[in-house]
């Protein structure tokens, strides 16, 4: 469906429904328009545009036919991997996922519940933490890498699980990348970086201008997307029940500390897929969010109440300084929980 605003837009994409922005194919995608191969990074940007997801067999990577161009994907279990594998399938690639052999939320999923997770992508095994795994599955790949997409995070964003997993695994997929033949790297990286106060920020910050400096260090020999995400809308949408049942809406502070605009995971999904075979997405940092106005808090939960005909809205409004103890605990878990030591996936 297609909205007469951006507030009935954002209403229903937080409930769930697939918004469109009027493109073909009822899907609204954003698309960088300036061309870069030098090493410097450019920072670019960029919000979504009517511009429908790519599926055609004429896709290239660097004059190479998409169907000949072997992609990794390191995090595909997750919640953004899988659709940017899904998408990357989509658009006729040769995807192989690299997955843990327990994935998920406490390693709740096996083996074969990957790979009916991903049809349509060879599925091999192994811990991206570990370099030596890695290196492992990749060998079981058993032909050269042409490009590697990077969707790891850390589950808990603790000390230890921010710099084993936003900064080690990551660092391992560019390394154990490069010794099979890799000459692109996408990593999914988070718009928050720009201002680094939490650890898991300065982890993703780190791998980021290290990554940067490979790829100004190769001679051209290997390039780089860096996409940086706005919120979710699977964030957002956790409050959409509460409210309707007639609970309150939470927000830090008075809501308007910050504003967002957020994008869907499909929209997402295809803008990472883009930084693969658009070439005008390499050497750049990329910003990128749903269309529209940025929103605050306190407008998102307006909607909402308003949406539900609520007329006297409910907000807890927490002091953000409470997010230092919540840090602290989650530091302390990760710490304590051996499982918890562990990769998850953005």
């Amino acid at each position: 469906p297609t909205y007469p605003n951006e507030r009935d837009a954002t209403m229903a994409a937080m409930m769930g429904v697939r918004v469109s922005s009027g493109a073909r194919s009822g899907h609204s995608c954003a698309r960088v328009s300036r061309s870069s191969r030098s090493s410097r990074p450019s920072r670019v940007s960029v919000v979504a545009s009517s511009a429908g997801h790519l599926s055609s067999s004429d896709l290239t990577f660097k004059g190479k036919p998409a169907s000949s161009t072997c992609v990794v994907v390191l995090g595909p279990t997750g919640y953004i991997g899988k659709y940017t594998t899904r998408e990357l399938i989509a658009r006729g690639y040769d995807v192989v996922a690299i997955s843990r052999s327990k994935s998920g939320i406490g390693g709740a999923g096996d083996e074969q519940k990957v790979r009916d997770d991903l049809p349509g992508a060879t599925v091999v095994f192994g811990d991206a933490t570990d370099k030596d795994s890695l290196k492992k599955a990749f060998q079981d790949i058993g032909k050269p890498v042409d490009a590697v997409v990077c969707c790891l995070a850390s589950r808990t964003g603790g000390v230890e699980d921010s710099w084993l997993v936003d900064y080690q695994a990551t660092r391992n997929g560019l390394d154990v990348g490069l010794e099979f033949g890799m000459s692109h790297y996408v990593l999914l990286s988070a718009i928050c970086v720009q201002k680094p106060d939490l650890v898991f920020q300065k982890a993703k910050l780190k791998f980021e201008q290290e990554l940067v400096d490979a790829s100004s260090a190769s001679d051209g020999k290997l390039t780089y997307s860096i996409v940086r995400p706005t919120a979710f809308f699977k964030s957002l949408a956790g409050q959409v029940e509460v409210v309707r049942g007639g609970g309150p809406y939470v927000m830090f502070g008075n809501g308007e500390l910050c504003a967002c605009k957020p994008i869907s995971e499909r929209d997402l999904a295809a803008f990472i897929s883009n930084g693969v075979d658009d070439e005008t997405y390499y050497n750049k940092i990329l910003p990128i969010g749903g269309p529209g106005e940025a929103l605050t808090p306190k407008q998102q939960g307006a909607i909402l109440f308003e949406k539900f005909g609520i007329e006297k809205p409910f907000y807890v409004t927490p002091p953000i300084q409470i997010m230092d103890v919540v840090i602290k605990g989650l530091d302390a878990v990760a710490g304590g929980v051996p499982e918890n030591k562990s990769l998850g996936d953005a």
